[in-house]
């Protein structure tokens, strides 16, 4: 690592000295006023054979010609521009579509992942390209490939990956489709498992403050997830998926276009494991028993010469887990110590919706209506424990876009109303609330198309439990030179703590659990608040004639309160609001490079500091590495005739995790402070036959890395001692899979 950061150091100085270039973005115009990029996109000078073609995100950089002072900018199914470049270096450009083409060859290569060196803030986008380097079955598991995003099983019994961002869970990080909140409340625990990875077009991923148009609860960051769409999905698509664990999936897509304006989509998705596992001996299932059934109908109305469109999703999901020992039976063992077991049964219908309208005459003048009501409801229980929650959710926003004297001064501003319906069962005990918001904000953008821009936005809510309250939100970027991205940013987050249903893990254990404070809106605490600080630098630069960028970034996450889960008691968790003081920073050095043609490299090295002042002290955030290294490589044959090979690798290396105490126990029960560092690799490969039709092989945790005896007291289930959440590594072993991916366009 230290040669890595010397020859870094030696060659970002010669980055300064570079020539001339001529920076920019180009864009698809849509009705929607989207800054929607168009990766892949050709840029030649008029008369001259000097030329580029944009990274993922639709940035480029090429030379200043001599010669011309005329670029060529082109795009299959769109029409060929050609504009004339004066003394500004940086431009943006819009492509229109058109109706009819001849053929044309396009070669270029584009990026899975992404960072834009124009946007204010620090933003990574996932194309459904890097989604398919590994089984991603849904949502969670479609960060293994990204170092910015840490994944991990919650618990030993349940199966539930959790993901962190900054070293903090998932509650802390506002999780969208299509920009409306919906991991969130009841959906917490499980809701990214219900995002099928083939709905998924593209991932973007906000480190830090997010913007304040999607509300107020967002602290570490932002994760939005945009669906494919029925007007370029293909018309069909079949994705199937078998394991060696004997975990079967099916993903099928159908979409037809139902007029001129019109296209509708259904989105079908399906997995089952049925078998017993237990490689361990322990006497528990290594993984749960589980079905799901996942729909979805899309609808997409378009109107060009209107500037309308609009989208409506239908979705309904029925999920059902069941884990525990080997010999529980539900029909004879369920809420019994026979055996111990548990069930979780989930219902959850959806409707959302988007109305976009753009004004013909004036571009810049658009109005976006947002609209989602869901129904989700959980009945479950973990042992001795029954846990039930049922969640109605309704959410409205209300975004106008304009700009100030010209488009360099932007403007967004809007209204909200959030409607939140909880009817839950834990602990013996009903606790129901309603939860109601309204809120207005305006944000402004300055982008002076150069070196400069930044981003400040400003909301208020009022709210019946939390009150009247202010939320700023604040990004900058510069760069001071070709190539580069400095940012910063700071903003506050506030949110409701839901402790049984962000936490239900925990019921998978002989804990007794406490609630300390009692003058609270929320189950007797207050309301959580923190503030997020974070600087990055992004450099691009050549090594060895190849293309490469190297990324720093620093962010700090200030609880000024938090609602602590305590877990030093082994025999109890506490819930109490925070005395004292609680933190959480996040290091990250990030390179990525092509090494050679069709080879691209990403290393990262991220070190946490997360500390709460316990009860018995300030302590480091349990199971979180202080230190973790992650490295993945691509590389892919040229295509010839429509074939290729696609071979992809990820390693994980994660430093020691501090164990929660487990003093209290007896002995024979009792952990180290620390765990043992674990290293994984995933591998998989692919061979894509025809633009129609693939099929591919993979393994995760390949080297059999396994946790041994991740349950405490799995003997006594029912002792004082039984505890399933001290989970580190993998609990399986080594996993393989294949499957096969037809689409017909």
């Amino acid at each position: 690592m230290k040669k890595l950061f010397i020859l870094l150091f030696c060659f970002l100085p010669l980055t300064i000295f570079a020539q001339n270039q001529l920076n920019g973005y180009v864009y698809e115009a849509n009705e929607e006023q989207k800054e929607n990029p168009l990766p892949g996109a050709n840029l030649v000078w008029l008369n001259t054979t000097v030329g580029t073609s944009t990274e993922f995100d639709g940035s480029f950089s090429l030379p200043l010609s001599k010669t011309s002072n005329q670029l060529v900018i082109s795009y299959v199914g769109f029409k060929t521009d050609t504009i004339k470049v004066n003394s500004s270096k940086t431009i943006k450009h819009w492509l229109e579509p058109t109706t009819s083409l001849d053929e044309v060859v396009l070669d270029s290569k584009v990026k899975s992942t992404s960072r834009s060196y124009i946007q204010s803030e620090n933003i990574q986008y996932v194309s459904s390209d890097e989604l398919l380097k590994a089984a991603c079955c849904n949502l969670s598991e479609s960060f293994e490939t990204n170092p910015s995003i840490d994944v991990n099983f919650s618990d030993a019994v349940t199966g539930t990956k959790q993901i962190k961002m900054l070293g903090l869970s998932s509650p802390y990080i506002l999780i969208a489709t299509e920009n409306i909140p919906s991991v969130r409340g009841a959906s917490q625990a499980y809701g990214l498992s219900f995002i099928p990875g083939t709905w998924v077009e593209s991932i973007q991923i906000t480190k830090g403050a997010g913007s304040v148009v999607n509300g107020y609860e967002s602290i570490s960051g932002q994760i939005n997830a945009e669906l494919q769409k029925p007007i370029t999905d293909d018309k069909l698509f079949v994705n199937a998926y078998a394991a060696s664990n004997e975990r079967l999936e099916l993903n099928t897509h159908f979409n037809t276009k139902v007029s001129k304006n019109i296209s509708t989509g259904v989105y079908l998705h399906g997995n089952t494991h049925q078998e017993e596992h237990d490689r361990n001996d322990d006497g528990f299932l290594d993984m749960p028993k589980f079905n799901q059934i996942n729909v979805m109908n899309r609808w997409q109305y378009t109107n060009t010469q209107k500037g309308i469109v609009t989208f409506l999703n239908l979705k309904y999901l029925d999920d059902y887990k069941q884990s525990g020992q080997i010999d529980f039976d539900p029909d004879t063992d369920k809420l019994t110590t026979n055996n111990w077991g548990s069930e979780i049964d989930t219902k959850r219908y959806e409707i959302s919706g988007k109305f976009g309208y753009v004004n013909a005459d004036l571009p810049w003048q658009s109005l976006g209506i947002q609209m989602a009501l869901s129904n989700h409801q959980q009945d479950s229980y973990f042992g001795l424990n029954e846990y039930n929650i049922e969640h109605t959710s309704v959410y409205s926003n209300v975004i106008y876009n304009s700009i100030i004297s010209d488009t360099r001064h932007k403007i967004k501003t809007g209204v909200n109303f959030t409607y939140d319906n909880y009817d839950e069962f834990a602990l013996n005990t009903n606790y129901d609330r309603v939860e109601r918001s309204f809120g207005g904000f305006f944000e402004y953008s300055f982008d002076n198309l150069k070196k400069f821009n930044l981003t400040a936005g400003l909301r208020f809510d009022t709210h019946n439990l939390l009150g009247e309250f202010i939320t700023p939100r604040f990004h900058l970027r510069y760069s001071p030179w070709s190539k580069s991205a400095f940012r910063a940013s700071f903003g506050r987050g506030k949110r409701s703590a839901n402790i049984f249903t962000e936490n239900q893990n925990l019921f998978a254990s002989s804990r007794q659990f406490s609630i300390l404070n009692n003058n609270g809106p929320i189950y007797g605490l207050d309301p959580e608040i923190a503030w997020n600080y974070g600087v990055s630098y992004l450099q691009g630069f050549n090594l060895f004639g190849r293309k490469a960028d190297v990324t720093f970034d620093f962010y700090r996450t200030d609880f000024k309160n938090q609602v602590v889960v305590d877990l030093e008691n082994a025999q109890a968790v506490s819930f109490y609001n925070l005395q004292g003081s609680s933190y959480a920073n996040s290091f990250q050095v990030e390179v990525n490079y092509e090494a050679f043609n069709n080879f691209d490299l990403r290393t990262a090295y991220k070190y946490y500091d997360v500390k709460t002042d316990y009860q018995t002290g300030k302590l480091s955030k349990p199971l979180t590495p202080k230190h973790r290294f992650f490295a993945n490589a691509e590389y892919k044959t040229e295509l010839k005739n429509q074939s290729q090979w696609k071979f992809d690798a990820t390693f994980n290396w994660l430093g020691e995790q501090r164990f929660s105490s487990t003093i209290d126990n007896p002995i024979q029960y009792q952990l180290n402070k620390f765990t043992p560092t674990v290293a994984t690799l995933n591998m998989q490969v692919t061979k894509v036959f025809s633009s129609k039709f693939e099929v591919y092989l993979g393994g995760e945790n390949i080297t059999n890395v396994k946790q041994d005896n991740p349950i405490v007291s799995a003997n006594a289930p029912f002792g004082t001692a039984f505890d399933t959440n001290f989970v580190y590594g993998p609990i399986f072993g080594s996993m393989y899979y294949t499957g096969l991916r037809y689409k017909l366009n």
